[in-house]
């Protein structure tokens, strides 16, 4: 005995195939409904047709006669098409604005859908249940998600998914933009939303089921007003203090602040909550045979009323996108509308590197691009990058391959056009001679520093002027980190100092130059002194929110503040005196770096590491710091509990 197949065996796996589930079969006996009632229909006219061939009269097709005078004809035609269009202007401005796309003109797939792994099993799973619908609602009792949120920045890929999903669940995929539902026409908007649902409803009936696709619906589905807050369950707090007094009354459900939402934008969500939530709606001529029977059963005796058609199941599946879910009316985020918010965050390092290597294997690229370590470093060089942005400078590596000549991108074409996409286009300078080498020290300084660090990746180092920048150091952590610890934060502000430090040690002052690494420093100080606890206090002056104490940054908070001030100041200073003695220390390195950068402009990767290689041993031991008086605090130097 054949045991019978379950349901999770059937929707539990992989994504299946959209013939053999429920719409298949949904979609094939619409088609036959179809056949008969178009068989139906040509039967009355072919029979009468027959019959008048067969009787000896048969029809004599042909064009009417028209007067002697066109224009006893054309005028009162042209006076009513005029009409009409007049009538028709507002009637027609609340037609749907979709378009339809069946699955064979998309050519996306989940082949095609790179660094998603967790959402991407999100929808296989949403999209079984959605194809194997009949099972799942009558043999489980579930029901099928209605409706997907896709929340996440720009480039992250929500459209790229929606596009894999209506080509593998085989279903019409009705596309539209939420800008495009506003009218000018008063309640144009709601009438155009109404008919969008409606013919979402019709397709779904006509091929077992229907996709549709809301893209920006933050442009109609804003909160309301009155409306402060998404419902959310009792809170409770991660550490297991419950809050009191008014805190507590705040802490879950829903704020309201009035009920008035009479607005027209309030009038467009009530529209998409009633349509969200009407899928079930049934098609007009159910509706007519059940006002028929009411008619009727007016006349009947209970015992003999004529039966109503119940609703039949719309097998629909709504997914919209977004990047300001905060926003979104909280009613649209509610079980039985939007079911499931699906979060599209920027890709880690894995998903990155899966990225790069599926946009290389489709552009023309150099052998020395196939080595695993050159796209390893590429995938950590893109941290913070979507998916879009690492495909757009993979484009633009082309197009400067393409200037210089060639035919395939190259490992020097990408990070040209890295430096181009975050720093800005080159903008060659004629530097005096004096500046040129200042530059030049400035930037090797930096690298020095970076480089004894033994924490910092060197990438790029160049004295070609990009944007407001005269020359640059990039530089990226070991590994792909989330979090810092307080002797990498340091090394940080160091590195920033390296600039300032080797003006002085070369040329006996700093100029304006290290303005903007001043600015870094600074602002990793404060992170350290009024946010992280890494210098003493545990006060995290970021916890100060706007309106209560202070309205500006954390930076202006921790400046601010007599007490962390100092404190801040203390850093800078120690940093500054210890990198001033680790390249007093290391001067042959900084100068050995300098004439490589002055000779070529500008070095990449193994260039910079093989310069400072060449130029000599470093010095790490042995240094001197010079220690130097502070009116506030004369032992900032000193080590705390030293004598």
């Amino acid at each position: 005995m054949v045991e019978a197949r379950t349901v999770a065996s059937q929707l539990g796996g992989g994504l299946i195939r959209a013939s053999s589930a429920d719409v298949g079969v949904a979609r094939e006996r619409a088609r036959q409904r179809r056949l008969g009632m178009l068989a139906a229909v040509l039967a009355v006219p072919g029979v009468w047709l027959w019959t008048r061939l067969l009787s000896g009269d048969p029809v004599r097709f042909g064009l009417p006669s028209m007067p002697q005078d066109p224009l006893l004809i054309l005028l009162p035609l042209m006076i009513m098409v005029a009409l009409v269009a007049a009538v028709a202007m507002p009637l027609m401005s609340g037609r749907s604005p979709h378009t339809v796309f069946q699955p064979h003109q998309i050519d996306v797939t989940f082949d095609d859908v790179k660094g998603l792994a967790g959402v991407t099993d999100e929808v296989v799973k949403t999209l079984n249940t959605f194809l194997g619908f009949a099972e799942y609602r009558g043999r489980l009792g579930g029901n099928p998600r209605r409706g997907l949120l896709f929340d996440g920045p720009p480039g992250t890929g929500k459209t790229h998914m929606a596009k894999a999903m209506a080509r593998e669940s085989g279903v019409p995929f009705l596309f539209v933009s939420a800008t495009s539902f506003q009218s000018m026409w008063y309640g144009a908007t709601a009438r155009k939303i109404r008919s969008y649902f409606k013919e979402l409803r019709k397709a779904a009936r006509k091929h077992g089921g229907a996709i549709g696709f809301i893209e920006e619906i933050d442009a109609i589905a804003l909160t309301r007003s009155g409306v402060a807050s998404t419902p959310l369950p009792p809170s409770r707090s991660a550490c297991g203090c419950a809050p009191n007094g008014a805190e507590a009354a705040a802490a879950g459900g829903l704020r309201l602040e009035g009920f008035s939402s009479n607005d027209g934008a309030g009038g467009v969500v009530n529209e998409l909550l009633v349509q969200l939530q009407s899928f079930d709606t049934p098609p007009a001529a159910d509706r007519a045979w059940n006002a028929l029977c009411d008619v009727l059963g007016a006349f009947l005796p209970p015992h003999r009323q004529l039966a109503k058609r119940k609703p039949v199941y719309n097998n629909i599946l709504v997914i919209a996108a977004t990047n300001r879910a905060e926003g979104l009316d909280p009613a649209l985020l509610r079980p039985g509308r939007f079911d499931r918010r699906l979060e599209f965050e920027l890709p880690a390092k894995a998903a990155r590197r899966e990225l790069v290597d599926y946009f290389l294997g489709r552009k023309s690229h150099a052998a020395e691009l196939d080595r695993p370590e050159l796209r390893d470093q590429l995938a950590g060089q893109t941290f913070g990058y979507t998916p879009v942005m690492i495909e757009h400078l993979l484009d633009e590596s082309l197009v400067l391959a393409l200037r210089g000549g060639r035919d395939e991108l190259s490992w020097v074409d990408v990070q040209s056009a890295r430096l181009s996409t975050e720093v800005g286009l080159k903008n060659p300078t004629e530097y005096t001679e004096l500046e040129r080498r200042t530059v030049a020290t400035h930037e090797a300084g930096h690298a020095t520093v970076a480089h004894l660090s033994g924490t910092r990746r060197l990438e790029v180092l160049s004295i070609i002027k990009r944007k407001g920048s005269l020359g640059l150091l990039a530089h990226g952590d070991l590994e792909e980190v989330y979090t810092r610890t307080r002797s990498e934060m340091f090394a940080l502000i160091d590195i920033a100092m390296g600039g300032m430090c080797a003006e002085e040690v070369f040329f006996g002052e700093a100029g304006t130059g290290p303005g903007g690494d001043l600015a870094a420093a600074t602002q990793l100080a404060c992170e350290v002194v009024g946010q992280s606890g890494m210098a003493g206090s545990l006060v995290s002056l970021a916890a100060v929110r706007t309106g209560a104490l202070s309205d500006t940054n954390l930076i202006g908070r921790v400046l601010a503040d007599p007490l962390t001030r100092p404190e801040v100041d203390r850093i800078l200073a120690q940093s500054k005196a210890r990198v001033r003695a680790l390249l007093d220390a290391n001067r042959h390195l900084v100068a050995g770096l300098r004439d490589t950068l002055l000779e070529r402009d500008e070095l990449i990767g193994g260039e910079i590491t093989d310069a400072l290689t060449a130029a000599g041993t470093p010095v790490r031991e042995g240094l001197r710091i010079e220690r130097r008086g502070d009116r506030r605090r004369h032992d900032w130097l000193a080590v705390p509990g030293a004598d």
